[in-house]
């Protein structure tokens, strides 16, 4: 994650990167593992329907399950992770979680033919972390409930958002990249990942410096500040972004790289025309934006405190995708303002009968059901099937349909719920 507004993460260490033979002989395991997934002919396929609905093409809806609790999943040990060292530790929970989701929930689901090894890259981030007051009703969870503490209330406050420096320690990356193929030598070929898909969301940032009631007052009370402090953020993540752009360390996400709050990039008109293989730029990728904690905000106060800034970011990107968890249904008409949208996030809350009708075929839709479906009190394979089916009938054949079963905060420790929800939505979607 490029950025995580509880902490900012440290540079990368430069020290040199030994495995074990037991870590290493775990991780060739593992990867053979992946080798054998990725050589399945269904993946080919599977890119193609998903290339059909970014493309506006849509031969069926296609299906993905992501945001899993993964601390309620594991099963006979499949996730328990057995190497030491922090690197391999983080390879081996990558690998345990795909194989995991390739043999219970795969749905549409797309496994590289290569084991991706992170550019050791850093941003000094914006500078300040967010300060708040928690509660976890599980400790294994990472999901909590927080009060934000007010760090922005003043004018004078925006200057504490500072400009991001970024820098790549190549030394890093070369005794990872030197670990990585020592590891999987022979059983499945390791390439170098820069920065991908870039989850850009000032709002989500704001909000937590700002506080959620103080923040919407001011967007009456104080609009200059609200402008101003909206503006500097576009203005960081704009800094940011040339400086990835300027070190060529950016990289394409026309793939399985996850767009937005929704599935896959695959997607024919990217990189685009204008694409020199060897400096990947913004305009050979896709953008995106929301602004989820506008819920209750009028369409015109959207456009002016969100996607009017958002749009000098947007613009840059060959194709983009907008929202999270933002009702967006009466709001089709300044979404209509952004000039390469090409999907729309449909929450729970959203009509999505209404987007199609004022949208129709013009972007795809990324529909995301409600996970309340896995609680104790709400689970049945006959509510999560009616859940879909609902999806379906109201699309009846209409628009260009991703169905994600995201933001899951639980499963009850039963993640034969998930699976099961997994069996029914292929089904569903198949006909």
């Amino acid at each position: 994650m490029l950025h995580d507004p509880e902490h900012i993460e440290p540079p990368a260490s430069d020290e040199p990167i030994v495995f074990s033979n037991a870590e290493k002989d775990v991780l060739r395991r593992l990867g053979g593992e992946i080798a054998e997934i990725a050589a399945h002919p269904v993946h080919k396929e599977t890119a193609r329907l998903w290339s059909c609905v970014n493309g506006l093409r849509a031969e069926r809806p296609v299906v993905w399950i992501n945001e899993i609790p993964w601390n309620e999943m594991n099963v006979d040990d499949e996730l328990t992770l057995r190497c030491e060292h922090p690197f391999a530790r983080h390879i081996e929970n990558e690998l345990r979680q795909t194989i995991y989701q390739w043999r219970h929930m795969p749905c549409d689901m797309v496994v590289n033919d290569f084991i991706a090894c992170p550019k050791a890259l850093h941003s000094t981030d914006f500078g300040i972390v967010e300060s708040v007051d928690a509660v976890k009703v599980d400790e294994s969870s990472a999901i909590k409930s927080r009060h934000f503490n007010v760090q922005i209330s003043d004018p004078e406050d925006i200057e504490k958002i500072k400009m991001p420096i970024v820098t790549h320690n190549e030394t890093a990356t070369r005794n990872r990249m030197g670990a990585l193929l020592d590891a999987f030598e022979g059983v499945i070929p390791v390439r170098l990942q820069g920065q991908s898909h870039v989850w850009f969301t000032p709002w989500d940032y704001l909000i937590r410096w700002w506080g959620i009631q103080e923040a919407m007052m001011d967007l009456i009370l104080r609009p200059e500040m609200v402008h101003a402090a909206v503006d500097r953020m576009v203005d960081a993540w704009m800094t940011e972004l040339d400086q990835f752009e300027k070190m060529n360390l950016l990289e394409l996400d026309n793939d399985n790289t996850r767009v937005g709050s929704g599935g896959y990039g695959y997607v024919d008109d990217l990189p685009g025309e204008e694409f020199d293989p060897d400096h990947v730029r913004p305009k050979n990728m896709w953008g995106c934006s929301n602004a989820q904690i506008f819920v209750d905000v009028s369409p015109e106060m959207h456009w002016e405190f969100a996607i009017e800034h958002e749009l000098r970011w947007l613009t840059r990107w060959g194709i983009t995708y907008y929202g999270c968890c933002e009702p967006l249904h009466n709001k089709i008409h300044v979404l209509r303002r952004i000039p390469n949208l090409r999907k729309v996030s449909v929450s729970p809350w959203c009509d999505l009968g209404k987007m199609l009708e004022e949208m129709g075929n013009e972007c795809a839709m990324s529909v995301k059901p409600s996970p309340a479906v896995f609680i104790d009190a709400g689970w049945s394979p006959e509510k999560a099937r009616s859940d879909i089916r609902k999806i379906l009938d109201v699309a009846d054949g209409r628009g260009h349909i991703e169905i994600i079963m995201k933001d899951i905060s639980t499963v009850c420790y039963k993640p034969e719920r998930l699976w099961e929800w997994a069996r029914i939505a292929m089904e569903e979607v198949a006909g």
